[in-house]
């Protein structure tokens, strides 16, 4: 299994074991319940279902590091963030939600799955391999389920594979590493602004807190 595969599958088991009250909780994307991150969750299925049956004869223009922008901090206040919000609280009931992602999500998966890594697509009007593509993917994944996880303790976390391949894409596009003392998770939930440092952190990070956070769109 790669680590697309593995992070999706990963992602929706941890969906599928939700109780219906934790979609009521909050995830850790700004502004969002878990039932919207859920909804977001269906709606990136789709951009990959999309993405991987349109191919473009065309040469590269990113790859999986120059595919993210380093955007401002989300406020919830986008109106397409507003949109999901909408869109999430019309499924009414949390199993409508699990049954989309799982029904979607599942085909995005067998697409993954089944697509030849070397052929370009087009996505955000640049052309990047599909092999790039699904890496960036890993790094999509792993931050959601993070944030997923974010307010329920007790539910599984990415596997340690996938935190390790998030890590050392950030550090890519960070054009620096983070201090080996932080974890994997620390890593990328601090150098992404889904938490601050501590004083301890913020010392060990040196010049490079001056630069955080990478907030990746």
């Amino acid at each position: 299994m790669d680590d697309f595969s593995r992070s999706w599958s990963a992602l929706r088991a941890a969906v599928a074991e939700l109780a219906d009250e934790d979609f009521a909780r909050p995830s850790g994307c700004a502004g969002w319940l878990v039932r919207d991150l859920v909804c977001h969750l269906v709606i990136d299925a789709q951009d990959v279902l999309i993405t991987l049956v349109t191919p473009v004869d065309a040469e590269p223009t990113r790859d999986a590091v120059t595919y993210w922008d380093l955007v401002e901090a989300p406020t919830g206040q986008d109106p397409l963030d507003a949109l999901v919000v909408r869109l999430a609280a019309a499924y009414g009931e949390p199993w409508l939600l699990k049954f989309h992602l799982d029904d979607v999500g599942s085909a995005a998966g067998r697409a993954a799955a089944l697509a030849d890594r070397a052929m370009c697509v087009g996505t955000k009007d640049e052309v990047l391999t599909a092999g790039d593509y699904l890496r960036a993917y890993v790094l999509e994944w792993t931050l959601h389920h993070l944030d997923l996880v974010e307010h329920l303790p007790d539910a599984a976390q990415p596997p340690r594979e996938c935190l390790a391949s998030s890590r050392e894409l950030l550090e890519s596009i960070a054009g620096e590493p983070f201090p080996p003392s932080l974890s994997d998770r620390a890593t990328l939930l601090i150098g992404t602004g889904r938490r601050s440092p501590t004083a301890a952190q913020a010392a060990e990070l040196g010049e490079l807190v001056g630069r955080l956070p990478f907030v990746l769109g």
